[in-house]
């Protein structure tokens, strides 16, 4: 049975935060068992790895004039070789969803978070003719309906017009910001920057913020009916930018990740955190992408066995160069390794496992890893995997056991990484679900309270 998101509680919440849930909560009847949901999460997953893989290659560049340059997705990268799935949504940009209201008439509306991107987009009526995909869990927000509504003048705010070049071009007519967003695997969306309100419900306190008014979503691949649009994520930048962190001027951001069978939401907070700042990683950041989380990963153990460094995890990030270097996403499933380091990576594994038999993997399968366990016996116990952030100490370090190590699909437990061909790591939320994350750009670290919000 699946979750009827109209009925989801939607608690007050203090200004600044925000309900989210999994998106596999409103999903679930559409799949036959949770093997099949499962599936396709991870065909998902090779589509949102792909998305980042052109971004890592082909741009986030910076021009001559000094503005970002963003790809469009037109060009496959090698990282985007591996094809995915047919039998999947595109629901690659995210796997989490958070309740906003908008406008005058409060219009309660499911963005997706994307912590890989700075544009915030929904769909906005009126629409082109036969722009807009009939949404399932919620109403059309439409601008002429909202007091609040005003497009952005790209000539008097060129400011919130140049972010992202290629993206967003001011119009000759009418002085109208349009973008034109293309996401790698198809989906797209067109329309124009405009501004409105966001309420937060407990203290009606309303926030202006710059929006994507998405007047046509329907000439590229099919965004999923479940939302309405988009909210980037990406790191606060300085004196400008388009992601909610920019836009709040929120150097810290908090979330606990609701897991896949989580029935209840969970919250997302700008400028404050209810989790411990115990454990943390140094954020670093590139330049070349600023809307990226970059952590220093420093040593990777499995039980008590170290698995070396290879020169594919080096990155140099300006100034420096740092070992171990890796990129936290939400929107990403499945941690992911360089091609090399998983290797071994994965062979130190089964060296670790004791007394469960490993077995041939399905010819299509995208793990490698796998191992048959007796279910009417005791519950099986897998190695930990141990992640040290800048040096190994105990404050630095994330220990991801069992369901944060392994997944049970089509009745086995299967390694819960996978490798692809960038020289960075990607932790994903699979690792990450039900942990509190605390990400403070002021202070440049990101915190883990483990099993703070289960």
């Amino acid at each position: 049975m699946s979750t009827d998101p109209m009925k989801l509680p939607d608690p007050p919440m203090p200004y600044y935060t925000l309900t989210i849930y999994n998106l596999d909560l409103f999903e679930k009847s559409k799949f036959k068992d949770y093997d099949s949901l499962l599936e396709s999460r991870l065909a998902s997953c090779q589509a949102r790895a792909n998305h980042l893989a052109s971004i890592l290659e082909n741009g986030n560049a910076i021009s001559a004039n000094g503005t970002l340059v963003r790809p469009q997705g037109e060009h496959e990268s090698k990282g985007a070789r591996e094809k995915v799935p047919v039998t999947t949504s595109t629901h690659f940009i995210g796997q989490y969803v958070a309740s906003f209201t908008i406008g005058t008439e409060q219009v309660k509306s499911y963005l997706v978070i994307d912590t890989g991107s700075d544009l915030v987009w929904w769909q906005c009526g009126p629409c082109y003719k036969n722009g807009c995909y009939k949404q399932k869990n919620n109403p059309l927000y439409v601008s002429t309906n909202s007091k609040t509504y005003r497009k952005l003048d790209c000539l008097v705010e060129s400011r919130n017009c140049e972010i992202t070049n290629k993206v967003y071009e001011c119009s000759p007519y009418g002085n109208t910001c349009i973008y034109d967003y293309k996401y790698v695997g198809g989906p797209r969306t067109r329309g124009w920057i405009a501004h409105d309100v966001v309420t937060f419900v407990l203290d009606q306190k309303q926030v202006s913020i710059v929006f994507g008014c998405g007047k046509d979503q329907m000439h590229g691949e099919p965004f999923s009916a479940q939302f309405s649009g988009i909210a980037g994520m990406g790191r606060r930048v300085m004196g400008g930018g388009n992601s909610l962190p920019s836009q709040f001027e929120a150097d810290i951001i908090s979330m606990c990740l609701p897991g896949a069978l989580s029935t209840k939401g969970s919250t997302l907070s700008f400028h404050k955190t209810p989790f411990k700042k115990t454990t943390s990683a140094t954020l670093l950041q590139d330049f070349r992408f600023p809307s990226f989380y970059f952590v220093n990963l420093y040593e990777v153990f499995i039980n008590d066995r170290e698995v070396p460094m290879f020169q594919s995890l080096s990155r140099n990030f300006g100034n420096y160069t740092t070992r171990g270097s890796s990129i936290v996403d939400t929107g990403t499933f499945i941690t992911r390794f360089p091609q090399d380091f998983y290797t071994v990576f994965s062979y130190t594994f089964r060296l670790q496992v004791r007394g469960i038999p490993m077995i041939d993997v399905p010819p299509g399968s995208v793990h490698d890893t796998c191992y048959k366990v007796n279910t009417t016996g005791p519950d099986p116990h897998f190695p930990v995997v141990k992640l040290y952030f800048g040096s190994q100490n105990p404050n630095n370090l994330l220990l991801l056991t069992q369901q944060r190590v392994m997944q049970y699909i089509n009745g086995v437990f299967c390694l819960a990484f996978l490798p692809w061909d960038q020289t960075v790591a990607l932790i994903g939320s699979n690792q990450l679900q039900g942990i509190g994350l605390t990400f403070d750009t002021a202070a440049n670290t990101l915190s883990f309270d483990v099993d703070a919000c289960n």
